[in-house]
């Protein structure tokens, strides 16, 4: 009983190491209080893992915000309604932003294995309407 209940015990840990890096953001039109907006902000993540974007609400997307993520890293702009996923390969922070509602503040940010080498950058992004008080928000709290 003592080897069984030590074998489950490694596995469900084991299972939950491997499964605890990659990361669902819902897309959403109201949150709370808040409308427009990614039901995470920042999400820190290793290199290697997957970030998943679920359209629970139409109308929304992703997009890297040119400039706001590390080098080397191609653009990357899913479809509008539609679910997407990223494996992030290379650290560094990376800023992003739905398309139709990045004056409404609807922005986020992955930091990828720790790494802030680009925080400079991040800071220096031209942020439009709303997103630009959100963005100073978050930049603080990274």
């Amino acid at each position: 009983m003592k080897k069984l209940f030590t074998s489950l015990f490694i596995l469900f840990i084991s299972t939950q190491t491997v499964l605890a890096g990659d990361q669902t953001i819902e897309m959403l039109n109201k949150l709370g209080k808040e409308h427009m907006v990614y039901s995470k902000k920042i999400v820190n993540i290793d290199v290697g893992d997957t970030v998943f974007w679920k359209s629970t609400t139409k109308g929304h997307n992703v997009e890297f915000i040119k400039g706001g993520v590390p080098e080397g890293v191609e653009k990357f702009r899913s479809k509008i309604n539609e679910d997407v996923k990223y494996k992030f390969e290379i650290p560094g922070i990376y800023a992003y932003w739905c398309t139709p509602h990045k004056g409404m503040g609807m922005i986020g940010f992955v930091v990828v294995g720790k790494d802030q080498s680009n925080l400079e950058a991040i800071k220096k992004i031209k942020y439009t309407g709303k997103s630009k008080k959100i963005a100073v928000e978050l930049i603080s709290s990274l």
